[in-house]
């Protein structure tokens, strides 16, 4: 495979644009861990979307030493801002969009120093806390500075140091980021992208480590990578099958698949069409007809769209073009049906047809801490979305279909009583 470093330098631009033009020393958002009183609980919730922000010690002493200080770090900068530092490439937003805790009245402020970001993001420890305020049992997070899927290692010119890196990323994220509560997060490992047969290896890897998901780009073709339909990727999805390792496919993690004349206020409304884009070129890529076991979720992408999705695949059937390029006695939308997941945030336009698009393919998400999180107030949030479902239903979405899918057990007592966990 051939691979090219994905041009920020757009997004960059545009979050610098967004952040605060005061001098950043850090502090200038003093709120931001304050702690919100404990929520009353009537949910128990599994977020199948959450991010982490990587904390500037993470590479610390898990690179060879031959490397000798190549390792990613974070640097003080004259204006009092800190960038991070990737093998000579600087980064200068070392945590998009992290504004938890900051007042959602006010402007939000891009944080450019990690003392305006809430502890939760980094801390694994103070993160649980948020959780437990929040009545969250448990959580999967995604990546920050590496990219949604690890992108941004993947083309640095020394291979075998990105290689490594990668597998640093990996072993903080389980051993330092779970390891502590394994109850309360789904370890989810970033691949390896530029040898499907070494990222291969990866999974199973991971997968006896206690890696559940792996967090893919929407489209890798875009960046350089091989595309979804190519035959190279054949190690990866088998093994992913092998070892029931869920595919997590992030709004975003291969930049923007559909392309706007208007502002990025206009383009974080495609939140809909960004999923539904990538959602449907995984579909007739045709590896989870290859391997029928394979589990993909769409993440952050809401669910209004599938139902249309369900729509248009039924009335292509039959036509020539759809038995053209779909030669399979399998329907296409029974693949659909079968092997794809859906996350929502905030769709209650969407939950009358939750048959249609499969209630038991639905799960919730929190999206903490981006400016889209529902926490402190995610029971409120979940409680506008399910209050009107019947229980089994509502729980199938809060969490049950989660702990499902990434084998993640919930114990009966916080089953039946949300309120049974966290006290503190």
């Amino acid at each position: 495979m051939t691979t090219v470093l994905p041009d920020n330098s757009a997004l960059l631009e545009e979050a610098t644009k967004a952040a605060s033009i005061a001098t950043f020393q850090g502090g200038n958002v003093p709120q931001i861990n304050e702690m919100p009183e404990r929520r009353k609980r009537k949910y128990t919730i599994i977020s199948a979307d959450d991010h982490l922000v990587e904390p500037p010690n993470l590479f610390d002493g898990r690179l060879s030493a031959k490397y000798g200080d190549r390792a990613p770090k974070l640097v003080d900068m004259d204006d009092g801002s800190q960038v991070w530092v990737l093998d000579g490439q600087v980064l200068s937003v070392i945590a998009i969009n992290a504004v938890a805790g900051q007042k959602q009245d006010e402007d939000l402020v891009e944080p450019r120093h990690f003392a305006d970001i809430r502890e939760g993001a980094y801390d694994v420890h103070k993160r649980v806390e948020d959780m437990d305020l929040d009545g969250v049992y448990a959580s999967l997070c995604f990546p920050s500075l590496v990219g949604f899927a690890g992108v941004r290692l993947q083309a640095l010119p020394d291979q075998k140091y990105a290689l490594d890196t990668v597998k640093a990323w990996n072993d903080w994220h389980i051993e330092e980021w779970v390891g502590p509560y394994p109850d309360r997060f789904i370890a989810c490992q970033i691949p390896w992208l530029n040898d499907s047969k070494i990222a291969a290896e990866e999974i199973h890897r991971n997968a006896e480590r206690g890696f559940k998901s792996v967090s893919f780009p929407e489209l890798p073709g875009k960046l350089g990578f091989e595309p979804l339909a190519s035959d190279a990727w054949d190690p990866f999805w088998k093994a992913c099958e092998e070892t029931d390792t869920v595919i997590s496919v992030h709004t975003g993690s291969a930049g923007l698949p559909v392309n706007s004349e208007g502002t990025m206020a206009v383009a974080t409304q495609f939140g809909a069409g960004y999923s539904m884009i990538p959602a449907t070129e995984w579909l007739f890529a045709e590896m989870a007809f290859k391997y029928p076991n394979l589990k993909i979720v769409m993440t952050e992408g809401g669910i209004g769209w599938v139902a249309a999705v369900y729509d248009r695949l039924d009335h292509a059937e039959g036509r020539r073009e759809t038995r053209r390029i779909w030669d399979h006695d399998i329907r296409p939308a029974e693949v659909f049906r079968r092997n794809f997941w859906f996350c929502t945030l905030n769709d209650p336009s969407a939950m009358p047809q939750r048959h249609r698009i499969g209630l038991d393919k639905i799960m919730f998400e929190v999206d903490y801490p981006h400016a889209d999180t529902s926490w402190p107030d995610t029971q409120t949030r979940a409680d506008s979305l399910l209050k009107d479902l019947p229980k089994d239903e509502a729980d199938m979405i809060a969490w049950r279909n989660a702990s499902q899918l990434y084998r993640h057990e919930v114990p009966a007592a916080i089953q039946s009583d949300p309120e049974a966990f966290g006290q503190r």
